[in-house]
């Protein structure tokens, strides 16, 4: 087998270091926060008026009299109604008040802080050593 001459720039405790950071990646997620149900209810009020009524009757009284001319205990009396008020009740809605039910959004910003952590490389020297870096990182 032919033996591939080495390069002079083979390094054979060559290490790899890999570098990490953290980034920021923000997202919004909508989550129900209430749940609201909006309905009307009726409520009953008893209400109680006195109402003056009015009525009309023809009454005849019949006096029978004696033979001097004087008037008798006996009186009969007949009533005829002729007339009377009746309670008539007719109940009229009325509008109380306009509610008024909407939505509305608004935007407002909010501030997010997060510490992010990166990785750098650094190297400690013993001893009297010069280094020659090119690429400072």
């Amino acid at each position: 087998m032919p033996e591939h001459p080495k390069k002079t720039n083979d390094h054979i405790d060559d290490v790899t270091i890999k570098l990490h950071k953290e980034e920021l990646q923000v997202s919004k997620k909508r989550i129900e926060t209430a749940n609201v149900k909006v309905y009307k209810k009726n409520y009953t009020d008893e209400k109680q008026i006195i109402v003056p009524v009015r009525r009309e009757e023809l009454i005849i009284e019949k006096k029978i009299l004696n033979s001097e001319g004087n008037t008798d205990e006996n009186i009969e009396t007949i009533r005829i109604p002729l007339r009377e008020d009746r309670i008539e009740v007719t109940l009229h809605p009325t509008l109380l008040e306009d509610v008024e039910i909407y939505k509305n959004q608004y935007e407002e910003l909010k501030q997010v802080i997060e510490t992010l952590k990166e990785e750098k490389v650094h190297i400690e020297t013993i001893g009297d050593i010069k280094l020659n870096v090119n690429n400072p990182l």
